[in-house]
């Protein structure tokens, strides 16, 4: 079987660099991410922010699974191209389903379009990293073992199609732990492989590029419609300014510092790199602009109001940021063993603050966000200035 499948497949080099076929892929993300956004702030509660998390975290698994699978093998020509347009049909049908993904109504039954579409993406990934393992026995026996969480995980989604709504909930939450709990058991000590730290940093940079680019689309949504106002322009800016506060957090040297640690580690220290830094703990970035995306977009929709912002509102942008801060000491921690203090702080400090957005304007509360963001950059920034140096100065 290896050596049939051998033309079908091209080994990932060292120097490896993401390909504009793969960005082709990683586009649709961007309409996921914007329906996730859309869908929290239709539903304006708590179970409405779960839902969208649940499914925000399946299709974090979707992309994470074929992230995995680009670091093995390039997808640019043959069959794994094929297979990769047929995943990226299936994720963009999935979005599409997002806004009535937990109600049932006229048309199509949008739960059970995501289910199907998710079972077909996930068929698609086993079949073809079987392919681009080639003659790797070890790795193929990887592949077959983790898609075990796979099987679980759309059972459990395919039972949430026909329960109620309020059932399905639970049951595709319980879907998405069962994913990360079964691949976590199946994967540590396993035989997965990272063969370009180069471009699987690159890869999920970009990822996090994509997401900050649902911040900026949410700048514009919530201003859409609106007479444009001085209190208007001055929320675009604070909301464009916070969202570059959260790119020179990931972008500035910690993006380069963790491709060089896991540039330097063994096999099996890259792989351990890969899964718990970046399978997992990306998802906490993510998930953090994706609600403080919603928490400007509610913020730009009242930005002329003299009322505060609210309590949804408020949980959304300052939990949003300070998830995302969190996530980064978190992803520090794993990769360079130690925790980043002032991200700590900045996070403790913006949930701290969240009822201020009880009492305040909303253009204020997305000032006091963007400030406390903007302190923790400038004192990282005058703090580490010798290691942020030595890092920039070791970029290729």
């Amino acid at each position: 079987m290896a050596t049939w499948f051998a033309p079908l497949r091209q080994p990932v080099s060292q120097s490896q660099r993401v390909s504009t076929f793969e960005l082709l892929f990683d586009l649709v993300f961007v309409f996921a991410f914007t329906q996730v956004t859309e869908f929290m702030a239709g539903s304006h509660s708590a179970i409405g922010v779960l839902q969208a998390m649940i499914m925000l975290g399946m299709l974090w698994w979707l992309w994470s699974s074929y992230g995995w699978l680009t670091n093995q093998s390039s997808v640019d020509d043959g069959v794994l191209r094929v297979g990769m347009l047929v995943a990226m049909c299936g994720i963009f049908v999935f979005a599409l389903a997002i806004p009535t993904a937990f109600r049932r109504g006229d048309g199509l039954n949008a739960a059970l379009v995501i289910g199907i579409s998710y079972f077909v993406v996930r068929l698609v990934h086993v079949g073809l990293y079987l392919i681009a393992a080639g003659d790797d026995r070890a790795l193929r026996r990887q592949v077959l073992r983790s898609s075990t969480s796979g099987w679980v995980s759309v059972v459990l989604i395919v039972a949430g199609v026909f329960a109620a709504p309020q059932l399905q909930t639970w049951l595709w939450l319980a879907a998405i732990l069962a994913d990360i709990a079964l691949t976590c058991a199946t994967s540590h000590g396993g035989d997965w492989r990272i063969h370009s730290s180069a471009h699987w940093a690159e890869r999920h940079g970009l990822v996090i590029i994509l997401a900050l680019g649902e911040s900026v689309v949410a700048i514009g949504a919530g201003a859409a419609g609106l007479t444009l106002t001085a209190a208007i322009l001055g929320g675009a800016v604070l909301a464009l300014l916070l969202t570059s506060g959260l790119w020179w957090l990931y972008f500035d040297a910690v993006s380069d510092a963790a491709q060089q640690r896991m540039s330097g580690a063994d096999e099996r220290g890259r792989v351990a790199i890969a899964t718990d830094a970046y399978t997992f703990v990306h998802l906490l970035l993510i998930s953090g602009i994706v609600i403080s995306a919603l928490g400007v977009e509610e913020v730009m929709h009242s930005a002329d109001s003299p009322k505060p912002l609210g309590l949804f509102a408020a949980c959304a942008l300052f939990g949003g940021t300070a998830l995302y801060l969190f996530g980064h000491a978190l992803f520090w921690r794993r990769v360079g063993g130690t925790w980043k203090v002032w991200r700590l702080v900045g996070a403790t400090l913006l949930v701290a603050l969240v009822p201020l957005g009880l009492v305040t304007a909303p253009l204020a509360s997305l000032g006091i966000v963007t400030a406390v963001t903007a302190v923790v950059v400038v004192v990282e920034s005058v703090r580490f200035r010798a290691q942020r140096a030595d890092i920039h100065a070791a970029r290729p």
